[in-house]
């Protein structure tokens, strides 16, 4: 176990003053240096500046191929552009698609060292004592602004001046050197495009396509790197814009929604892959061989198909005609249950959810819906938890829902294995979004509720029609009073989204539902599902609900953040241990968190250590992928170095209930009867841990 004091970054001694009149030059390895440092910002910056109808494939390669350009060759950098302070709501350089990362969570209240080499998960406190250092941060999101140097500077403008001419040639039908780069970046059989955001951003989208390339730019500096009118001028003039003045006037025009230009639907860096028409590839193929005479005429065959692209909407061209494919994509044939169909079924899941909303009767925003699942257009954003299939339906599914929720027309479509959400924009099929998650095997509280729609930090759910009341919690206060959210039709009020806010964790809003059978608590884990939240022994989970099901799971709910976008069906928190500390200050409380995901694989297991009166539990150990802390090997073993209130460092360690023995190996050598140790240490020391359990089988450490 290494512990690792992190400070502060310095400021950077090649930053210029805003009002400085003397500009330095940025040399080649400065810039070189503030590329690597910034590659995500300079990359976003050159996405948002670049037109929106290059398509977001040739958008998404552009951006990256303007940015590795930016370094100066073989000459001295040209002066920079005097930098400006970034603006405090600028996002940070590297953004998820649904919120902060995955895998990173912060606690100003409690720390431990889990001597597993990395830092990603482990939360500290400086007021418990505990040392959670164990080296590097590289799941963290959380990050600075860029320094203000003139590297940064001198790429900034390079990158809005490629930009600004490949926007122009490309605008007079040339291609600029940029939109065909010689070697890199390039990719084959992909389409590329970034995750698709909510429809806020949707509609910044379109706003800041109805603008000229200059007060693009000019938006655009000023919401991601914050700077004064001033500032861009001096950008946009070295840029060579002809009036720079106009350009800020006209970009003044659109509101003032910076905060959105961090969203992941601007992020070239974080992307989504997907096949293109590979039956089309193979058919070109094909004709190739047969002479241009034969290709001509396949290709008019795949681009004019029979009904034309109008009542598809958004669709890519059909892959063929035959009887049952056209059947699954008529919406005349859709699958509605009953109203009152869950009141008599012995299942509890999607296929009795009746069809609800004031589009259900839309016949061509339902056949815009199907064609769309089915043939994803260029221009849809398609976005699907792992391990669930992208590919259209088998038959005609069921309808959920369709209807009119904020900015977008949204419909809900259930095949049996997958939930499927189609957005487009009311008054337009540009920027349509398309949603898949697998819910196989989903009944009761697992099928009660659906996302609906994401806007301003909000979420909106659909619920089941046997969910009688909705309400949104904070986790993170379990003696605070739910807040109903109303339910009418169905869909429930805006419930805040957890874990949407930069910055220390203070709270994590969750969903309670309430329906014949009790009350359940749900959390928005980035997803088209909510997880279930359930505390216990692995063999014999129980739902959230009573004051202890929630001070169980207040000290943790912050580390949920850790299973966002991994298609979580469940999440189980176990207190397995309470360990007296040494120093007698009280009883460390060890609790294993284990998400179960709908694809059955690839289970997330969480070890937290709690010290008395600690707000947050800090992460002593984490594993993908085991049985361990699940109803298969209900057993768990995890330390931490631990520092007292007195400066003395010791190693802690606590297995479950059936630990016989623990013995520490390496640069701590102990041995304990029973399921906790605790022995003196160095601070640093490294550990390695082995438990027998009673029945005589071994238990080895979680890593």
């Amino acid at each position: 176990m290494q512990p690792q004091e992190v400070a502060p970054r310095p400021p950077s001694s090649s930053a210029a003053s805003p009002d400085s009149a003397a500009v330095p030059l940025a040399g080649a390895e400065q810039a070189e240096a503030a590329l690597v440092e910034h590659y995500p910002r300079l990359a976003r910056l050159a996405y948002l500046v670049l037109p929106p109808d290059l398509g977001l494939g040739r958008r998404v390669l552009t951006a990256h191929a303007l940015a590795q350009r930016a370094l100066p060759r073989g000459r001295p950098a040209a002066p920079a552009v005097p930098p400006q302070p970034l603006a405090p709501d600028t996002a940070p350089d590297t953004p998820t698609a649904n919120g902060p990362g995955p895998d990173s969570s912060a606690s100003p209240d409690n720390g431990a060292d889990s001597g597993t080499g990395t830092d990603a998960d482990t939360t500290t406190a400086p007021d418990a004592g505990t040392d959670a250092g164990t080296g590097t941060h590289p799941d963290s999101t959380t990050t600075t602004d860029p320094d203000p140097d003139p590297g940064y500077a001198y790429l900034r403008l390079q990158v809005v001046k490629a930009a600004l001419e490949a926007g122009r040639r490309a605008g007079r039908g040339r291609l600029h050197r940029a939109l065909l780069p010689p070697l890199l970046p390039q990719v084959w059989g992909l389409r590329l495009f970034p995750r698709s955001g909510g429809a806020d951003e949707l509609a910044l989208d379109q706003r800041l396509g109805s603008l000229s390339a200059p007060a693009r730019a000019a938006y655009v500096l000023r919401g991601l790197d914050g700077l004064t009118d001033a500032a861009v001028r001096e950008v946009l003039a070295a840029a060579d814009v002809a009036d720079p003045g106009a350009a800020l006037t006209e970009a003044g025009l659109v509101p003032a929604r910076y905060a959105l230009l961090g969203s992941a639907e601007f992020d070239p860096c974080s992307l989504q892959a997907r096949p293109t028409d590979l039956r089309r590839r193979r058919r070109y193929a094909r004709a190739a061989l047969a002479g241009a005479a034969a290709l001509a005429v396949c290709g008019a065959l795949v681009a004019l198909p029979d009904g034309g692209w109008g009542p598809d909407g958004a669709a890519a061209p059909a892959y063929a005609r035959n009887p049952s494919a056209e059947a699954a994509l008529d919406p005349g044939r859709l699958v509605r249950a009953a109203p009152t169909a869950w009141r008599t079924s012995a299942r509890l899941d999607f296929s009795v959810w009746p069809a609800r909303g004031d589009r259900t009767g839309d016949t061509a925003l339902l056949r815009r819906a199907l064609a769309v699942w089915a043939r994803p257009g260029e221009s849809v954003r398609v976005s699907a938890t792992p391990g669930t299939a992208s590919g259209g339906p088998a038959g005609p599914p069921q309808l959920l829902y369709a209807g009119t929720v904020d900015k977008a027309h949204v419909v809900i479509l259930y095949d049996g294995l997958r939930i499927v959400r189609y957005a487009e924009p009311r008054t337009s099929t540009a920027g349509a979004a398309l949603d898949l998650a697998r819910v196989d095997g989903a009944t009761g509280t697992a099928a009660g509720a659906v996302v609906l729609d994401r806007s301003d930090g909000n979420v909106r759910y659909l619920t089941a029609p046997w969910v009688t009341a909705a309400a949104q919690r904070d986790l993170f206060r379990p003696a605070s009073a739910p807040l109903d959210l109303g339910l009418r039709d169905g869909v429930a009020g805006p419930l805040a989204a957890p874990g949407e806010r930069s910055g220390a964790c203070t709270s994590w809003h969750v969903l309670q539902l309430t329906d014949a059978s009790g009350t359940h608590v749900l959390s928005d884990l980035g997803e088209l599902v909510p997880a279930r939240l359930t505390t216990g022994r692995p063999r014999a989970p129980h739902e959230v609900t009573g004051a202890s099901g929630l001070r169980t799971w207040a000290p943790y709910a912050c580390s949920l953040v850790a299973m966002r976008s991994q298609g979580v069906r469940s999440v189980n928190a176990w207190r397995y241990a309470d360990q007296p500390l040494p120093d007698e200050s009280g009883t460390a409380a060890w609790t294993c968190t284990r998400a179960e995901t709908w694809r059955g694989g690839e289970p997330r297991v969480l070890a937290q250590f709690r010290t008395p009166g600690g707000k947050y539990g800090a992460v002593a150990a984490r594993a993908e992928d085991v049985p361990a802390c699940g109803a298969r090997d209900p057993h768990v073993l995890a330390g931490v170095l631990w520092k007292a209130q007195t400066g003395a460092w010791y190693l802690l360690a606590a297995g479950s209930a059936d630990t016989s023995s623990i013995k520490a190996t390496g640069g701590i050598r102990a041995v304990s009867e029973g399921r906790l140790l605790a022995v003196r240490a160095e601070r640093g020391a490294q550990a390695d841990l082995k438990g027998k359990l009673s029945d005589g089988g071994s238990l080895e450490m979680l890593h």
